[in-house]
């Protein structure tokens, strides 16, 4: 037994020695794949973020989904700006699956720190959990990370490669490479007048070592990171060429659709395919299980998409409904999560003070509570993935934004040990805001490719109603919010808890398989971690477990904590009979960047003067709100009236949205004020329509005739004002979308006198 002991002891702290041997050294590179890129003629590789060809182009490979953010032309300005390209011969390529394009940036920010705590154990945590994912993580587009995971080591991959090109050139001149000048993809001597192109240098450079620690360019040195750059893929998308996913056509394709049980998690009992395989062009009729999260149904492979769609219908089918979610009502869970607020508690995220003490002893006291819906992501390009599976390896394309998940669980669905049997060819996808950071459709359509006649690529393609009714929803949630002032109006202490479902936990499990405990910094954010500087908070969140699928949606909790926390700061403001942009910034002192934010929205939107009567003469009042998310602070002031009282329907109508933002260096200002126009009316679909009806485990939604998104006719004038800065780069994609909502429920405030406490703003 003590050998034993000592031998298990023994071996421990061997383990522990090198855990701390490995955490105190560096992140491994990122500028060579595990795998050299793939060749392609007249190109050569330097290393695995750029080519360059003989005729001087420069193709720089990005491992990020372009869904409409503009990161593909981002991240080339990035590496163009150190390699001094000429950004008119520059094209993207996709990246294969490789370690060194796991995202990092996206798990670190998602740490469970308070922004303003940068102490030793953040940066230590924050260390760590880079090197983890550098080793063991994955590729994937989301948390508006992009930009800020591709900063460093875009722009080390161009230097690098500059610096090859560099020596190739002196080499070829026997002249020292300090003498030499890089400028629009030409290497100059300019003591001799000699010039090169890239694409001469390219062969000789490509043999070349990879240098280590190249400087990178000061600010003041960048000729192509931070103006205004048009999209690379704008006059592909104009003309119709782009390639979304959906627009995948392979010789021999077939075509796939499917019909899954309208209760969420259930079954096929049986079904009959008789009628289906009569009709023209069907392939095949059969039950598909329900993948990593996703319900069960019904398949018909055919020949055509028409063929397979009226298949589908034909195919008689008795379903199983006996599983947790029949029993989920909407209103009913409504009523559970304020349930839920009454026995108090939670997991505080944020604590300042005795907040409890600080109520008991206040003259006045202000509570609210306020709750949002389940939503659908509603991306305009239906789930599509398209599967061939021949000779014992598959090829995937798909609109994904997490390739090497989707390599993992088409493998498994096709049964293949070996998941480098998989080649995912990434496609342009036709929106995302999350949901194609789920995988079940792809392993859906792989195991559909498995049935597939003579190893012939099939395209699985869901109904608009397959999609709405079938989603991973942003959660709802519940919130109660108490504050307290004194005699002079002065605030003594916040306190606020919030009720619904842990999302991380479920996404972990629903993917890898694996429990974990319901600690889930997202249920949080946006109550817990902005800035305000409390007397004193406690600021907590209660997980409710409901059998409903959810799953990532444009900025994650932000999108309902911001309209819960927004709301209530107007209701403390209008109970200490203050400004609202005067009383946010006396909870500002200690944050000079929220605070310039904010004044810069409010002057020009024009605050604390009256703003002009709209088109038939109604009254137009403004709401601001303030918040910061993925690392970047946004202010905006919405402009709203009523519609006349000929409209029944009192319709809320938003004119004017003044945004000012704070992302750090704005890489391309052209993406931001793109992604603030974005934000703003993907926000505004939400807060004006946004809803997820649930009876009997059934969503009773199915097409945007009944989840509707925001018409043109109803788009406001969108102004975004970015605030210069030598800051890191912050996250975009997502920040514009979460204040929105709150500014106009302040608006309607201001114009009527109802505080709006309920997603979506519905006036009584």
């Amino acid at each position: 037994m003590g050998t034993r002991r000592r031998i298990l002891l023994g071996t421990l702290g061997a383990a522990g020695a090198l855990v701390v041997g490995w955490g105190v050294l560096p992140p491994r590179q990122r500028l060579t794949p595990s795998e050299p890129l793939p060749a392609v003629a007249g190109q050569l590789a330097l290393n695995g973020w750029v080519r360059i060809g003989s005729d001087d182009t420069v193709t720089v490979v990005v491992p990020k989904s372009e869904m409409g953010q503009g990161v593909h032309t981002a991240a080339a300005m990035l590496l163009a700006e150190e390699l001094d390209a000429d950004f008119t011969r520059v094209q993207v390529e996709q990246a294969p699956v490789d370690p060194i394009y796991n995202n990092v940036a996206t798990v670190v920010d998602g740490l469970p720190f308070h922004p303003d705590n940068q102490g030793a154990v953040r940066k230590l945590a924050g260390w760590l959990t880079a090197k983890t994912m550098r080793e063991f993580g994955l590729m994937l587009t989301g948390g508006s990370s992009s930009v800020k995971d591709l900063w460093l080591p875009m722009r080390e991959a161009g230097a690098a490669a500059r610096a090859m090109l560099v020596a190739a050139a002196a080499a070829r001149w026997s002249v020292p490479a300090a003498e030499l000048r890089v400028e629009a993809g030409q290497v100059t001597h300019p003591a001799t007048g000699r010039s090169v192109r890239f694409g001469e240098l390219a062969p000789a450079a490509s043999a070349l070592p990879m240098p280590r620690d190249v400087p990178l360019k000061s600010r003041e040195q960048f000729k192509l990171i931070g103006k205004d750059t048009p999209r690379l893929e704008a006059r592909t998308k104009g003309e119709g060429r782009a390639g979304f996913g959906i627009d995948v056509v392979l010789p021999g394709m077939l075509y796939a659709t499917v019909k899954m049980c309208r209760t969420l998690g259930g079954k096929v009992a049986s079904l009959a395919g008789a009628k289906a395989m009569a009709l023209p062009g069907v392939k095949s009729v059969f039950a598909v299980e329900g993948h990593h999260g996703g319900t069960a149904g019904v398949a018909v492979i055919a020949d055509t998409p028409w063929h397979a769609l009226k298949a589908i219908e034909a195919v008689e089918v008795t379903w199983d409904e006996a599983v947790a979610a029949a029993g989920v009502d909407s209103d009913a869970a409504r009523a559970t999560l304020v349930k839920r607020l009454d026995g108090g508690g939670g997991f505080a995220w944020f604590s300042a003070g005795d907040a409890e003490a600080a109520l008991a002893g206040a003259a006045q006291t202000v509570k609210a509570d306020y709750t949002a819906p389940w939503l659908a992501h509603a991306a305009m390009e239906p789930i599509n993935c398209t599967v061939q599976f021949k000779d014992g390896r598959a090829t995937v394309w798909a609109s994904t934004q997490a390739p090497d998940l989707a390599r993992m669980v088409a493998a498994n669905a096709l049964g293949l040990r070996d998941a480098s049997k998989v080649e995912v060819k990434v496609q342009l996808l036709g929106g995302g805001f999350g949901r194609r950071l789920d995988v079940d459709f792809i392993a859906q359509a792989a195991a559909i490719a498995r049935k597939a006649p003579g190893g012939a690529p099939v395209q699985t393609f869901w109904t608009r109603a397959e999609d709405t009714t079938h989603d991973f929803y942003r959660p709802a949630c519940a919130a109660r919010f108490t504050a307290g002032f004194d005699a002079t109006g002065r605030l003594l202490a916040v306190t606020s808890l919030s009720a619904g479902q842990a999302l991380v936990p479920q996404v972990v499990k629903r993917l890898f398989d694996v429990p974990v405990a319901n600690f889930d910094k997202t249920v949080s954010e946006g109550a817990s971690d902005q800035p305000y500087e409390w007397p004193a908070a406690r600021i907590a969140h209660a997980v409710v477990e409901l059998p409903v699928p959810a799953g990532f949606w444009r900025s994650v909790g932000h999108s309902h904590q911001a309209f819960f926390m927004e709301s209530f700061v107007d209701e403390m403001a209008a109970a200490a009979k203050a400004d609202p942009v005067a009383f946010r910034l006396s909870l500002l002192q200690r944050h000079p960047r929220h605070a310039n934010v904010l004044r810069l929205a409010a002057e020009k939107a024009g605050w604390g003067t009256p703003a002009a009567a709209a088109a038939d003469g109604a009254k137009v009042t403004r709401g601001v709100a303030l918040h910061e998310s993925f690392g970047t602070i946004v202010a905006q002031v919405a402009e709203v009236s009523i519609a006349t009282a000929k409209e029944a329907n009192k319709a809320i109508r938003v004119h004017r949205v003044v945004c000012a933002v704070d992302c750090g260096l704005a890489v391309n200002p052209n993406h931001v004020r793109q992604q603030m126009d974005s934000a703003v009316v993907f926000g505004l679909s939400a807060a004006l329509h946004g809803a997820i009806d649930i009876v009997k485990g059934r969503v009773t939604q199915t097409n945007y005739h009944d989840y509707p998104v925001l018409r043109l006719d109803a788009c406001p004038v969108i102004e975004t004002h970015i605030v210069a800065s030598d800051a890191h780069p912050e996250g975009i994609g997502e920040p514009g979308t979460p204040p929105i909502a709150p500014a106009v429920a302040n608006a309607l405030f201001a114009l009527t006198g109802q505080r709006l406490r309920s997603l979506p703003l519905k006036l009584a």
